[in-house]
């Protein structure tokens, strides 16, 4: 390794470390301020609109984004297009989260006034004790002081990764005190893989699964195999409820005399099967251990078979 690779690993490593113990002392200094900004937001009957001018904006985007997909209607109003007319955006019922380092953004100015004007509850998270911003704000937030990660003290790094914790600090005891479950998650977060791992068997299944009666002569049943081309068919005994599986290896086990027998005594009883609310990835899963290759979708609390899995299915939809 050169000097100068060494310089840059010594470099990245000292930032790192700054940052990790900037977020052990704001984790240290969370006081009472932190429990009434949760509780104003959770009354409100609006949205939250969060807010910021620079690299404070680019942070507030992003908690706004985390609070839209963890159950909290949010966006982000940016604080110089609400001077020119986005303050429309921001009403009563709304909570106003304003971020801003040194808590004197100039930018900011009718943003405040608006909200003390229509009485809308602030939270401010400033740097500066006695700031403008937190002795506007309704509960003021006040990040401990920390140098930035570089050297000249100049670049927002530090006080940026702090706030960037904060939001998520407040998402998530939001998300936590209102049983937010991953169900919900879903319903914001549809796309992408982890919108993948979210899905459920019914999201996937193919419905009208193939089933053939125990009585069947296993000639047909074998036409039934080929015809919907799932390599499996479902046997139902005499009331319609499933009682087994045919699968390629019943086919081997019985492949003497196999069209003399009936599919009731070529079929494995009690098969593997899974319910429609179960997360796809759990059926991938239970098909991986198992080595099989589809699962039978079951009526919650009856043994009819509504559905069926294949494990093809899960991973076109990207379930892995």
């Amino acid at each position: 390794m050169t000097s100068s690779s060494t310089d840059f690993l010594a470099t990245g490593q000292r930032v790192i470390r700054r940052e990790a113990g900037a977020l052990e002392t704001l984790a240290g200094a969370l006081d009472g301020s932190f429990a009434r900004a949760v509780g104003l937001l959770m009354a409100a009957k609006g949205r939250v609109i969060v807010s910021g001018m620079g690299k404070s904006g680019h942070i507030a985007r992003k908690i706004a984004a985390t609070f839209a997909s963890t159950g909290t209607p949010a966006h982000f109003v940016h604080p110089a297009e609400a001077s020119h007319g986005d303050l429309g955006m921001v009403a009563k019922g709304d909570v106003l989260i304003v971020l801003s380092n040194s808590g004197e953004t100039t930018e900011l100015a009718d943003i405040l006034a608006h909200a003390k004007r229509f009485g809308i509850p602030l939270i401010g998270v400033a740097g500066r004790e006695g700031s403008t911003l937190l002795r506007q704000a309704t509960v003021g937030i006040l990040l401990p002081q920390v140098p930035e990660a570089c050297e000249t003290g100049i670049v927002p790094t530090t006080s940026t990764t702090m706030t960037l914790a904060l939001g998520d600090a407040l998402a998530i005891a939001l998300m936590e005190h209102r049983a937010f479950t991953p169900e919900h998650f879903r319903v914001f977060h549809p796309g992408g893989k982890l919108g993948a791992r979210l899905l459920k068997v019914g999201d996937l299944m193919h419905e009208d699964p193939p089933l053939v009666p125990e009585t069947l002569g296993m000639g047909e049943a074998l036409l039934e195999i080929s015809r919907r081309g799932f390599g499996v068919v479902g046997v139902t005994d005499a009331n319609g409820d499933l009682a087994g599986i045919i699968t390629d290896g019943d086919l081997r086990r019985h492949l003497e005399g196999l069209m003399l027998h009936r599919a009731g005594e070529v079929m494995t009883p009690n098969p593997r099967t899974i319910g429609p609310g179960a997360l796809a990835g759990e059926a991938l899963a239970l098909m991986n251990d198992r080595k099989i290759t589809c699962l039978l979708v079951m009526e919650p609390d009856s043994r009819k078979a509504i559905g069926i899995l294949h494990v093809h299915d899960c991973l076109r939809a990207g379930v892995a």
